[in-house]
């Protein structure tokens, strides 16, 4: 069985979902949130581990060129820096999304590793499905500050 279309889809349809976050999200949504976890951090956080762990290993990654350093961070205390505004994260979902079909094929999902090593114990396909559940873990808890808001997003189940 080839997984690699259906995991393209998955990654594809939890992209569209992340990007009805942005697109929808009213601007005093978007700043709003206790630092670090502010709605716009926290749509960059999923884009950016989006990005990073859909590659084969941490050498294959290459970061947008918009990336500043900490920026994914939710954790800890990251310095409080200006944010992306919502046209820069449409952008970068946008980017994700042109790579997903080339990155996925090229996986060698049959890999006993991750390529990160700080993934012990855990199998390319094992990382892959972590990451789309992940990414769809960040878009659950976006959406649910905008239905806070009074505003709805869609559910996407499959992209091709």
């Amino acid at each position: 069985m080839n997984i690699k279309p259906a995991l393209i889809g998955q990654y594809r349809a939890g992209l569209k979902m992340l990007r009805q976050c942005v697109e929808r999200c009213p601007e005093d949504v978007w700043t709003s949130g206790a630092h670090p976890r502010t709605y716009w951090r926290i749509a960059y956080h999923a884009a950016f581990f989006t990005h990073f762990y859909m590659v084969q290993n941490e050498a294959a990654f290459t970061p947008w060129v918009k990336h500043r350093e900490d920026v994914d961070c939710l954790w800890e205390t990251p310095p409080i820096v200006e944010p992306y505004t919502k046209d820069e994260m449409l952008e970068y979902i946008d980017l994700v999304d042109a790579g997903v079909d080339e990155t996925v094929d090229g996986l060698d999902l049959e890999s006993p590793e991750t390529g990160f090593p700080w993934y012990k114990n855990m199998s390319k396909l094992d990382h892959e499905l972590m990451n789309v559940r992940h990414t769809q873990g960040h878009i659950g808890q976006l959406s649910e500050l905008l239905m806070a808001h009074g505003v709805d997003t869609d559910w996407v189940g499959k992209v091709r």
